[in-house]
């Protein structure tokens, strides 16, 4: 085991190493800078597409999809909106200082091209299973869109996505959700994971149809939920607000010198650690988003691509902003502690005896709703490596894994689904890089009026 840890930590080394975040960044500013910043001056007209879809009646039939736009980018964002937006963004502060929240910005507005581009590539390239449901993604659009000689590549990214679900997806989760379930209301862990199983058991096993529509019910009220109590933390903390933007502008740039516990920050660790954390928790580039968005009921790959997008602003911009202002609003995040303990406290020290309680609620419906996504995802990727016979095996597999997590020691699990998450990422950004100019093409063909849907009025998005 001790060779085997070694050996996943010299390769997350490098796959997370700044070449990584180079290779991620660089991707997301070539298809930003192609489509004119498209995704930022559109991002209205997503946000208005996303209230048209909601029950997959505009503009498409049931036979183009399995579930509406709409649910498409809430079963995206059940996987994305989990431990990041709370731990993530703590331990990006803990360890970068307040400058890593811009480059946590920064990279969102980047990521939205990437999920921009993910999503069209994702329709324009699924398929059509053996019982009649759209499955796409990665996979599929590398060997669709790049020629059955890049199949090969397709097939890394299936493989890799199948196990990462099993620890980033699914273990490390419920993990998170005993221990904080344990430490604010003494829950026992195995009582967690049996609860859990049981729960995700009922949604799992009923397939996309299922879960979207979980998701679609669920991911709306605990996301704004969660911002509703961070907007009150803030009001309370409101002298501070101004204090909190200023350094994440002024250390974004500069040196943060030591204070308190604070182990003080240069300028390349705000870099890394808002980047890193920034692209763990909304996952742009990754290519696991598009995998949802393939079964959404449109024909038009823009569209989706213009609502996909939509879930890197969401979960970066909205959520991990929130969590971010009220740590820095809060004078805990000086005294050294980091992870969800750090924005439970800063909850708590503007809502005395609630916060850690808000926080511990918060930390187990966002996880709780990850695993959901995370399993299509997983399930989606096995299908494609051993054909849709395969898929209950998978669910089965996946439900039962989910009390083992909730008990098990994860620190080898967490390293091992890490560093296969980021190897997810490599074939994704090639196909990406090599499909840009498909991506372009749909893109200006779709706004010069030559691919829209009947009655669709484009004139007032014109710009």
């Amino acid at each position: 085991m001790e060779t085997l840890t070694n050996i996943f930590t010299a390769i997350n080394g490098v796959v997370w190493g700044p070449l990584m975040l180079i290779l991620l960044l660089g991707v997301g500013i070539y298809l930003q800078l192609g489509l004119k910043l498209l995704p930022i001056r559109k991002l209205g007209m997503g946000f208005k597409l996303m209230w048209a879809g909601r029950d997959g009646k505009a503009g498409a039939k049931e036979e183009d999809g399995e579930v509406s736009p709409f649910n498409a980018l809430m079963t995206a964002l059940s996987a994305t909106i989990g431990t990041g937006n709370i731990a993530g963004v703590a331990t990006a502060i803990a360890l970068g200082g307040p400058g890593a929240v811009f480059w946590m910005w920064i990279t969102a507005l980047v990521g939205m091209a990437t999920k921009f581009a993910e999503a069209v590539l994702a329709v324009r390239y699924r398929e059509t299973d053996e019982n009649g449901y759209h499955i796409g993604g990665p996979m599929f659009y590398i060997k669709n869109g790049l020629g059955q000689k890049w199949a090969w590549l397709g097939g890394l990214f299936a493989f890799f996505g199948a196990i990462a679900a099993f620890g980033i997806g699914n273990t490390v989760q419920a993990n998170s959700v005993a221990d904080a379930l344990a430490s604010s209301f003494s829950i026992p862990h195995w009582l967690t994971g049996v609860i859990l199983m049981v729960l995700s058991g009922a949604v799992i096993l009923g397939g996309i149809k299922r879960i979207a529509k979980v998701a679609g019910k669920l991911v709306p009220v605990m996301g704004i939920a969660y911002i509703a109590a961070g907007l009150v933390v803030l009001a309370i903390n409101a002298e501070h607000i101004g204090d909190a933007f200023a350094s994440i502008f002024t250390y974004a740039f500069n040196p943060h010198a030591a204070a308190g516990g604070f182990a003080g920050a240069a300028v390349m660790a705000a870099i890394r650690f808002g980047v890193a954390r920034g692209i763990f928790s909304n996952e742009a580039g990754l290519g696991s988003a598009p995998i949802a968005h393939a079964a959404a009921q449109t024909k038009n790959p823009v569209r989706q691509g213009l609502i996909a997008m939509l879930g890197t602003f969401i979960d970066t911009i909205m959520v991990c902003s929130i969590t971010a202002l009220v740590i820095l609003t809060a004078p805990v995040w000086l005294t050294g502690e980091e992870g969800a303990s750090l924005t439970a406290l800063s909850f708590d020290s503007a809502l005395s005896g609630a916060g850690q309680y808000i926080v511990a609620i918060a930390l187990a419906v966002f996880a709780f709703t990850t695993i959901l996504g995370w399993s299509f995802y997983g399930e989606k990727c096995f299908q494609y490596l051993f054909g849709t016979r395969s898929i209950m095996i998978y669910r089965v597999l996946f439900v039962l894994a989910v009390p083992l997590g909730a008990v098990a020691k994860l620190g080898f699990i967490w390293l091992m689904a890490d560093t296969f998450n980021a190897m997810m990422a490599i074939p994704n950004l090639i196909a990406l890089a090599l499909l840009s100019p498909v991506v372009f093409k749909l893109t200006k063909d779709y706004f010069d009026g030559k691919d829209v849907l009947p009655g669709e009025d484009l004139n007032h998005d014109k710009s």
